[in-house]
């Protein structure tokens, strides 16, 4: 656990798993107890969980970046990388981890080996430009989002109740409300990834020109990232595996098969430069 400053003078919190010099990043408003980046510290990967500017242990900041809260996001992401003497990376980010790093690998391809992208979307801008953090905040939501599906698998259902144990026992800790519900943090609305782009066809635009290999993860009944955004997705990245997790909403909670998954992609690019490996001819 520590912290680095940034240029503008800005803390950025940050905790530290595993060692080596695979490296995989990702910054978020907050880290749970489970999660893809903690279990590919227990494989051989160098993890950086940074917190977001404006929440958590991270300096809470009262500019209002309108539509540039994830370019911010990400500068800060690469900032850290420079301090840290880290040339390239992966990226790794859930829901609106996932959004900054889409703004990661279009602002700083170069520095990215590959991105894994769990239930990312991005959203249709078409469709709002709100964060669905904020929405549920002002009481906008008609119908809540589906973030867990209902499992038969009591292992499943087991994980969903630690991790809500884990929240449950951090609202204990003295300095909980000035941390993470202070009056700052309360107020940020940072709005949905790509969001300058402005139009969905912009957006799509935007996604074709992403030349990093990409890992998209998500969950057939997940009603944020939702399965035909992901499709979307997919189709427009050029060097893109999509899984999509029947029963599964937006917690995906079976890190330890997705991260079996992302190691092998991970391999893959760095062997071929693609998500896969090429078939080998038997022609001699």
């Amino acid at each position: 656990m520590g912290t680095i400053t940034t240029k503008d003078n800005v803390e950025i919190y940050y905790e530290e798993y595993g060692s080596g010099d695979r490296y995989v990043l990702c910054t978020q408003v907050s880290h749970g107890k489970y999660s893809l980046e903690k279990e590919l510290a227990k494989r051989g990967f160098h993890v950086f969980l940074l917190t977001n500017r404006g929440f958590g242990r991270s300096t809470h900041v009262t500019e209002d970046y309108g539509d540039y809260w994830y370019d911010r996001f990400a500068d800060d992401v690469i900032e850290f990388a420079d301090q840290m003497g880290i040339d390239r990376f992966v990226y790794s980010g859930n829901s609106h981890g996932a959004g900054t790093g889409w703004h990661v690998v279009l602002n700083h391809p170069e520095r990215v080996i590959c991105f894994f992208a769990m239930v990312p979307g991005p959203h249709n801008l078409d469709e709002g430009k709100m964060s669905f953090r904020s929405m549920g905040m002002a009481g906008m939501q008609v119908k809540p989002p589906v973030f867990r599906f209902p499992s038969d698998d009591p292992r499943i259902m087991a994980r969903f109740a630690e991790q809500d144990a884990y929240e449950e026992a951090r609202k204990s800790e003295p300095d909980y409300k000035e941390v993470y519900e202070s009056p700052e943090t309360m107020a940020i609305d940072y709005g949905r990834p790509l969001r300058s782009y402005g139009t969905e066809e912009k957006v799509v635009e935007a996604l074709k020109t992403i030349k990093t290999p990409v890992l998209i993860v998500g969950g057939m009944e997940d009603s944020i990232s939702r399965p035909d955004l992901m499709l979307r997705s997919a189709k427009a990245l050029p060097n893109c595996k999509l899984v999509i997790l029947s029963r599964f909403a937006h917690d995906l909670a079976v890190w330890e098969d997705i991260a079996d998954d992302a190691v092998r992609f991970y391999e893959n690019v760095v062997k071929t430069g693609y998500f896969y490996d090429p078939p080998v001819s038997d022609n001699n």
